[in-house]
Parts: structure tokens; sequence; C-alpha cells
């Protein structure tokens, strides 16, 4: 009897243990696939150590692509790519879609009607929408000021309007997503935007390599019932960069949504372990059975 108690206790221990052992993992998104008003509107970038580059479109290449992270976010998949083009119809969008931790997320590029209010295919300065709100944090977010601006010849306004004339909310109506993962335990989904680390240019003023601008590209998403957008303005160094251009995807732009965490599945060692502590049961009962 003083042995079987020293194996229970024993078989307990290592199931205790290989529970309490158990790492956070992270989920990444699975059965990528391309879709939305303008479905072949996209392109694949894959990587090596130092560049970006574009490979073939297909669901094989889409997959492989998403399998970085922050520290690494290697290729990307750009939706809505013809954005920087004469042709480019902003009435459309690029989706991707996939699951993780078993709910179906949606990443979009984004329309007029997103940007501007549905049936608006322009906007003025200082409306209520999405075109003037994020304007807005991108100035604020990287502390350009009046004065500022008064300095590089604009206002607030001013710049406004050229960046609009210019087709810069359609320039950033396509992101270019990384990656996206998902932690096992809190179920927070972090989506990697690759951008331009110093994007001053994209909005018409110049660098400042001590102080570079930094705003993402903004992705619109549908999860668990909910739409909304998500974008930034703190960029990490990629390590990338596209290698026709020089430039492009050299920063790494996390956003992120509070995901639902997935149903826990316990890790083989667990399992081991459960398992052990139940034969010892069975076998303990037996004995029982056998000394009666």
């Amino acid at each position: 009897m003083t042995f079987q108690k020293l194996v229970i206790g024993a078989s307990m221990a290592i199931g205790v243990s290989a529970l309490a052992t158990v790492p956070a993992q992270a989920g990444t998104l699975a059965g990528a696939t391309i879709g939305g008003t303008a479905a072949s509107d996209y392109l694949v970038y894959d990587s090596n150590a130092t560049n970006t580059f574009t490979v073939a479109n297909t669901s094989e290449n889409v997959q492989k692509v998403l399998s970085g992270n922050a520290a690494s976010p290697t290729g990307n998949v750009e939706l809505a790519a013809s954005s920087e083009q004469a042709s480019f119809d902003f009435s459309k969008n690029t989706t991707l879609t996939g699951t993780i931790g078993g709910k179906t997320l949606t990443l979009s590029s984004l329309t007029s009607d997103d940007w501007f209010g549905v049936g608006q295919t322009t906007t003025t300065y200082g409306l209520n929408n999405l075109a003037n709100t994020w304007f807005n944090q991108v100035l604020s977010s990287n502390s350009i000021t009046s004065p500022l601006l008064g300095a590089f010849g604009y206002t607030q306004q001013t710049l406004f309007n050229s960046f609009l004339t210019k087709g810069g909310f359609q320039r950033f109506s396509d992101p270019n997503i990384s990656y996206v993962n998902q932690d096992d335990t809190s179920g927070l989904i972090s989506i990697g935007l690759a951008g331009h680390f110093d994007a001053a240019p994209l909005l018409g003023l110049p660098s400042n390599p001590l102080f570079p601008l930094q705003a993402s590209e903004i992705v619109k998403y549908t999860y668990d019932g909910k739409t909304d957008y998500l974008y930034s303005f703190k960029a990490t160094k990629s390590g990338l960069v596209e290698i026709s251009d020089k430039i492009s995807h050299s920063g790494n732009y996390e956003v992120t949504i509070k995901g639902v965490p997935p149903a826990a599945v316990p890790e083989p060692s667990v399992i081991l372990g459960l398992l052990g502590i139940a034969g010892v049961f069975a076998t303990q009962r037996k004995f029982k059975k056998a000394s009666i």
C-alpha cells in the first residue's frame, strides 16, 4: 500500500507539473483566402534576409508569407495593390480571410465609403469622418504642430487638401499584412502591417532622419461580430526593404484585436500524465478486489 501511494503521488506530481509548465502558444491565421469586390487586386511579397520581392499569387504563397511575427515580419500580402494607379477603383475592396482560434477573421482594404462616408467619393477638411480623424491623429501623434507646418509652407487644412488631391487616402488604403498571430492564453490577436519606417514623403513633408514621421496604412477588420479599423503611429525597423524601390516595407507597425481565447487543448505530456494517474488508480482497484 505504501508503494502504491508513492506511485500515485509521483504520477499526480508529474501530471500537475505538466499542467503548470504548458507555455502560452501563438496561433496563426489558417486557411487564408483572398476575396472582396476586387479579389484579384493583390500582391504577395516573400522575403530573404534583406529584401521583399513579389512572388506568384498562389494560396500557398499567401499562407507562407503570413508566418512571421514582430521580431521577424518576413513577407506580406498587399491588399488593393493598384491603389497608386490612376485606374484604381476606390469603390471596391480586397479582403484576406481565415480562421484563428476557431473564429473567422476578415482583413480588408479601404474604400471611399470607409474614408468619407457612404456614397461620398471625396471629402473636405473639418468633416466628421475617418479621413479627418486619421489625418489629425497623424499630425498630433508625430508632434506636427501648426508652427512647424508653417515652416514648410502649409496649414493643416492646406496639407490635408494637398494630400487628398494627390491620392493620399487611396495610398493608405492598401494594407500590407505581414502576419496574424494569436496568444492562446489572453486571446490577443497581433497583426503586422508592413509600411514605411519614415512616412513623411507620403504625407508631402520632408524627411528628418532624427524624427521619422510614422503612420501605418489602415486595415479594416471583421471579427466576432465586430467591424472596425486598425492603424498605428509607431513602427519598428523590419530589417527589410522592397527590392525595387529600396524603401517600402522598412517599418513594421503592429496593431491588435482583443480576441477570444481559443478552447484549451492539453499538451501531450499532460495527457500522458493524466493517463498515468488513471492507470494507477485502476491498478489500485484491482489490488483491492484481489485482496478481498
